[in-house]
């Protein structure tokens, strides 16, 4: 089960937020997230603290120094964490978040938001059909998913992770005529997203804590 879920924005501010980063700027149409028992796990496979590169190393790979030691205690705490897991985990997250949001799918939404995170989609996504614009969007490639920060407060680990995307996007009203954008133009995208999860806890989702533009 692929466990990445979102949490923690205020309602308010947060709706017309997401509005406006992920539901402005994308294009083609892609099949609707999977299902759960489909969905790539974020983390797996055991590795050991040792196995997480020094700085010498994190240059050739999708890390920024600054995450290192974040890491490191992340794997201290829960050795079956897996850093390259992770980062395919947190890419398959991206797209499956924007894309439920593009079609306003709000089962799949409720299946990947905690309620209050939820409830902020929902509320964009309604003030979107009021407006009568649907979204016909596409993630046409990650081009790169970097790990740009890691932290372990108790048991609570944060880990962000910066999405380079190229990402088509249209506006349409209702009737289907095009407001805005184009299926044939890509927009260079940069996100920045952070994952949360209580380690050692039963529940092994790990949560979307925060979205934002690099």
């Amino acid at each position: 089960m692929f466990y990445v879920v979102l949490l923690a924005m205020v309602a308010g501010f947060l709706a017309m937020r997401l509005y406006s980063v992920l539901g402005k700027r994308t294009g083609h149409e892609q099949p609707l997230p999977r299902a759960a028992e489909d969905r790539p796990a974020l983390a797996a496979v055991p590795r050991t603290v040792e196995a997480v590169p020094d700085a010498r190393e994190v240059a050739n790979r999708n890390l920024e120094p600054k995450a290192e030691p974040g890491l490191r205690a992340i794997v201290a705490g829960e050795p079956g964490f897996d850093v390259a897991r992770f980062l395919e985990g947190a890419q398959a997250a991206y797209r499956m978040v924007l894309e439920a949001f593009w079609k306003g799918d709000e089962d799949a939404l409720a299946d990947l938001a905690v309620d209050d995170v939820r409830a902020a989609f929902v509320e964009a996504i309604e003030a979107r059909r009021e407006a009568g614009e649907v979204l016909d969007n596409r993630l046409v490639s990650i081009e790169r998913a970097l790990i740009a920060d890691a932290t372990l407060t108790g048991r609570e680990a944060r880990i962000t992770v910066r999405f380079d995307a190229d990402i088509a996007a249209v506006t349409r009203d209702a009737e289907g005529n095009v407001l805005a954008g184009s299926l044939t133009d890509a927009v260079e995208t940069h996100d920045v997203w952070t994952f949360a999860r209580t380690l050692k806890s039963s529940d092994p989702n790990w949560k979307l804590a925060d979205t934002d533009e690099a």
